[in-house]
Formats: C-alpha cells, sequence, structure tokens
C-alpha cells in the first residue's frame, strides 16, 4: 500500500551497515582512550608529598617540614609549598627544589606570608622543575 503523497514528508535514508557499526566502536575507542588518560592523571601519583610539621616563625613567616617520596629517586622533583591564614586564605606560596637522592626525603623551607599564618602545608609535587629551579 502507498502512502499519501506530500503527507508524511520524505522517508528516511537508513545508514549503511558499515556505518551502523562502526560508530559504535568509535564510541568504546574514544571512551577507552578518556579512561586511560584519567588513570594516567588521576591514578596513582609517582611523587607524593605531606606536611610532618610546622612553625609559625611570626606575623609574616612559617616554617614547614615535609616529606617526599617518589617512584624515580634520581629525578630532581619540585614542590609547592604554602601558608593559609585564619580565614583559610592563602596568604604565601613557594616553590622548593628536591634534588635527585634517596626515594624518601625530607625538606624545611620558610614562607613568607601576606596575612597573619595560621598554617604550612605542601600543596602537591612534581617531577616537571621548571627551567629557572634546575640544578643542571
Amino acid at each position: 500500500m502507498a502512502l499519501p503523497e506530500g503527507r508524511y514528508g520524505t522517508p528516511r535514508r537508513r545508514l549503511p551497515t558499515w556505518a551502523r557499526w562502526s560508530l559504535p566502536v568509535v564510541a568504546v575507542v574514544v571512551g577507552a582512550v578518556v579512561a586511560w588518560v584519567g588513570f594516567r592523571n588521576l591514578g596513582t601519583k609517582p611523587v607524593e608529598a605531606k606536611q610532618t610539621a610546622f612553625e609559625v616563625l611570626d606575623g609574616q613567616s612559617v616554617e614547614v617540614t615535609f616529606e617526599v617520596v617518589r617512584e624515580t629517586p634520581e629525578q630532581a622533583v619540585v614542590c609547592i609549598v604554602r601558608a593559609r591564614s585564619n580565614d583559610g586564605d592563602e596568604s604565601g606560596r613557594r616553590e622548593v627544589l628536591v634534588p635527585p637522592g634517596a626515594a624518601t626525603a625530607y625538606a624545611t623551607t620558610v614562607v613568607r606570608t601576606s596575612k597573619e599564618p595560621t598554617t604550612g602545608e605542601v600543596f602537591g609535587c612534581s617531577y616537571q622543575v621548571p627551567a629557572y629551579l634546575s640544578t643542571r
């Protein structure tokens, strides 16, 4: 039975068979790439740091001691250490170079602040040492 002309519009064309199968395959491949990138960026970290002690020296500085554990001890690491004021604002920040050495290293630094510091902490560490901190 033929449909009345112009009443239902033009019939939709179906996708070719190769297109119906390739779209889900492309979606699975893209999903796998996104999962892999997410794991690399958010999975286990090759460098971990934690604050072991801090001491407020005066109204403008805090001394922070921290521990760095790294998978590749022959590489230098840069750590960002920061101070926070009573209202939670970051009141000071400093980049600290941890030279190659033991898998577990300890460092101490003084962070100058713009407000009276309440605490000092390690924000994070990375193997991507900026050129201005490099020892080479």
